[in-house]
């Protein structure tokens, strides 16, 4: 009984809470709180940090229904201005279908730690929103505020190397998201002479990095991540680099989420790279396909491939007979080979055609691979397939252990993401060869 009455007590201290928080939003946009509205902002901030995790979806309910425009308000304005389109009437429209919750967070911005509360705010958001679609108004409203606030031209781009402070070099054991760092001799190895990592900061947020990548010069473009990350391998000579190799791209906030950060990181540090390094002569990536064995497993209809031709399809068709046959009728076979037990030729050259195939055909779909949207819409070229690139656990699982390098000519990257927005994924002639 005891026990009941505590948790009835707590309750109703968190209730308190939560109706406290949501009366001080409501006084921050208040007229009256102009003159002190980053105190009572500072006080939010606070107040969300102590919020207890199952109060914060009420906190959001509040935020969608509450702090939305007033729909008659908006029918009159958008009546007023589609019979008088002039920019008077525009701009009363664009001002009263503004969700009022906008500016509840701008000002909130403006507090000592209001950025970080608000990337806070939103990594919660986000984990409701798959059970929650009536949130969407207001994860919009995160996403476009929070776009505008990291805009590449405000952030900073600062190389990591290992006299960064430990704080910032933790963080990229914790947040690397592609291929973990294996402790600090590791993460050693990959700030060698013959290694670079550069990351974005924003000034609100000092000494945390929102993305970062890792790049390994290179004589020739790499066809394996194992010797890339091998943390006893001898670092190349400077006079040997002809390629840079982005092998991995972690973003270290999960409430930017959907906030263009990676595709100028790149051309940001390609740019940099080709000063500090004038013999440089590719920049490449070394990436995983981790959609395609998803893709493979759940038997695709090769005839729904947009722009395939009767010949490729029957060759997919044999291909995918092939694999099939080779795995006992079960693809997830594909996916325990081994440096000591390789896929036999022809079964790798069937696997090599499905992924070109996945690539070429299935990227603008949906099922397509997020990483190849990602550099392919960043204005790279699908250069070249890998078979056995990355025989560890988590490359055989993703895409049986293929991997791809896309090629980036700075001077090439406007015209190839126009192609990429037209539907065009642009492949190199030994990549369209293996259809």
């Amino acid at each position: 009984m005891l026990d009941g009455l505590r948790a009835a007590a707590r309750r109703n201290s968190d209730d308190k809470a939560l109706r406290a928080l949501i009366r001080a939003c409501k006084r921050l946009l208040s007229e009256r709180a102009e003159a002190n509205s980053v105190a009572i902002a500072a006080e939010l901030v606070q107040a969300y940090a102590q919020l207890p995790e199952a109060q914060r979806p009420k906190l959001f309910d509040a935020l969608a229904s509450d702090f939305s425009p007033d729909p008659q308000t908006v029918l009159a304005a958008a009546t007023a201005y589609a019979q008088a389109p002039t920019a008077r009437h525009l701009v009363k429209l664009s001002q009263v279908a503004e969700p009022p919750r906008q500016e509840l967070l701008r000002r909130i911005n403006r507090a000592p730690g209001g950025t970080a509360c608000l990337i806070g705010m939103r990594r919660d958001l986000l984990t409701l929103l798959p059970s929650r679609p009536e949130l969407l108004a207001l994860e919009a409203d995160f996403l476009h505020l929070l776009s505008s606030w990291f805009n590449p031209g405000f952030l900073r781009l600062e190389k990591v190397d290992w006299q960064s402070p430990a704080q910032l070099l933790e963080q990229l054991i914790q947040h690397e998201a592609v291929h973990a760092i294996d402790g600090w001799d590791d993460l050693r190895r990959r700030l060698q002479p013959d290694r670079r990592c550069y990351a974005f900061f924003h000034p609100q947020l000092p000494g945390e990095p929102l993305i970062f990548v890792e790049v390994a010069l290179l004589p020739d473009m790499p066809a394996a991540i194992a010797p890339l990350i091998d943390k006893k391998s001898t670092p190349q000579e400077r006079n040997s680099f002809k390629v840079a190799v982005f092998y991995s791209i972690s973003n270290c906030q999960p409430g930017l989420r959907g906030v263009s950060l990676g595709n100028f990181l790149i051309k940001h540090v390609a740019t940099a790279l080709q000063r500090e390094l004038p013999k440089l002569k590719r920049f490449c990536t070394l990436s995983p396909i981790p959609g395609l064995m998803d893709w493979l497993l759940k038997k695709p209809d090769f005839e729904a491939l947009p722009g395939l031709k009767k010949p490729q399809l029957a060759r997919l068709q044999a291909a995918h007979a092939l694999l099939l046959h080779s795995c006992g009728q079960d693809l997830a076979g594909l996916q325990q080979q081994s440096a000591d037990r390789p896929l036999e030729d022809p079964v790798q050259q069937a696997l090599l055609s499905l992924c070109a195939a996945f690539m070429i055909h299935q990227t603008h779909s949906p099922g397509g691979d997020p990483v190849a949207r990602f550099h392919l819409d960043n204005g790279a070229r699908l250069e070249r397939l890998n078979p056995a690139g990355n025989l560890a656990r988590k490359g055989l699982r993703q895409s049986a252990g293929l991997m791809v390098n896309y090629l980036y000519d700075l001077a090439e990257v406007e015209n190839r993401h126009e192609r990429f927005t037209l539907g065009e994924v642009v492949h190199a002639r030994a990549v369209a060869a293996l259809l």
